[in-house]
């Protein structure tokens, strides 16, 4: 199964044309497929900043080549690192289906962090540290962790004043936590990467989507969306990764994994998440005079919200003790790093 499913991925290589990029690749010089936009704030103020410091960390010796098209759809970019089709990705780990990163979803909750600054840092100390991200990342090395900014609700329909308003709409949900949390609120959820979204929220095919507020100005969604709810700590959030293929990390020398890894972890989680609250505060200011509602979920949703995410926490912790881990403290600590009371 496993065979095919490169095989598969390879196939996609080919179809676009870049297998000459990665065929071309000498020694030193690693691959990094990127499947954001280009002008996406993560690419051009995280992926290429840290690319040029790996560079100058290692005096030349290792460099990173950010491929101008993906290789592969986004929910394959963790396998096309882990199977040495490429050298470094990054995604969501929402985006696998399968159960692998299951102790992740500590990333993914409500109410954990009102910046992602804050809530990235946290999630590189707690899952990074006190579950064991690394174990979970087979096949990798671990390079990086971080979440964006707080997850809010958008739609084009109706303001959410009760429950009941989320009945019906067609909401995008990057899957996951928010995917099952929305269906409990009776949302029909739809997953599709991030650069389909534009497309499915013009046509009516979606009424909505869960994203962070900078979401709407990167993907230029503010002609078709006319109320935005946030709720303390976020409605969700999406935990990502960055890997880079173990036995290329295991092929550069002690010096060089010394180095970067001293520009990854921590102060990547800090970079990448001040970028996404630089994102969101210059989102908000884009949107101040666009046709759009902004407001925090009244009382009954919040409450709403917050007898699901208990019931989902608690499931979740259940099925990380049976890995050998606290769930229910790992979460009590990432909260009380973050400063939510919940």
């Amino acid at each position: 199964m496993k065979q095919l499913k490169c095989l598969s991925i390879l196939a996609g290589v080919a179809a676009s044309a870049l297998t000459g990029f990665i065929a071309s690749a000498s020694a030193d010089e690693l691959v990094l497929s990127s499947w954001l936009p280009p002008k996406h704030p993560l690419v051009t103020d995280v992926m290429e900043p840290w690319a040029a410091e790996v560079a100058k960390a290692t005096d030349g010796r290792v460099t990173v080549r950010i491929l101008p098209k993906p290789v592969g759809s986004p929910p394959e970019h963790f396998d096309l690192a882990a199977e040495g089709i490429v050298d470094i990705t990054y995604g969501l780990h929402s985006f696998t289906r399968d159960d692998r990163f299951l102790r992740s979803r500590i990333g993914q909750f409500s109410f954990i962090a009102n910046t992602a600054t804050e809530g990235s840092k946290a999630y590189w100390d707690v899952y990074g540290g006190t579950l064991d991200a690394q174990g979970e990342h087979k096949g990798t090395k671990l390079l990086g962790l971080w979440v964006h900014g707080p997850g809010m609700f958008h739609n084009n329909q109706r303001k959410i004043e009760k429950p009941e308003d989320f009945a019906g709409l067609k909401i995008r949900t990057p899957g996951g936590y928010v995917a099952d949390l929305s269906q409990e609120l009776d949302i029909i959820t739809q997953f599709m990467g991030p650069g389909e979204v534009y497309e499915k929220l013009s046509r009516g095919v979606i009424d909505g989507v869960t994203f962070p507020m900078e979401a709407l100005q990167a993907f230029n969604l503010t002609d078709y969306t006319k109320y935005s709810m946030s709720l303390p700590g976020g409605f969700y959030n999406t935990s990502w990764f960055m890997v880079m293929n173990e036995d290329v990390w295991d092929g550069l020398s002690e010096e060089d994994q010394a180095a970067i890894d001293k520009i990854s972890g921590e102060a990547l989680a800090e970079m990448a998440g001040g970028v996404w609250d630089g994102a969101d505060a210059r989102a908000a200011s884009y949107i101040a005079d666009k046709d759009i509602e902004i407001y925090d979920a009244p009382a009954p949703v919040l409450e709403a919200v917050k007898e699901l995410a208990a019931k989902h926490e608690a499931t979740w912790a259940a099925a990380v003790a049976e890995t050998g881990f606290d769930g229910t403290a790992a979460l009590a600590e990432f909260r009380d790093k973050t400063g939510i009371k919940h």
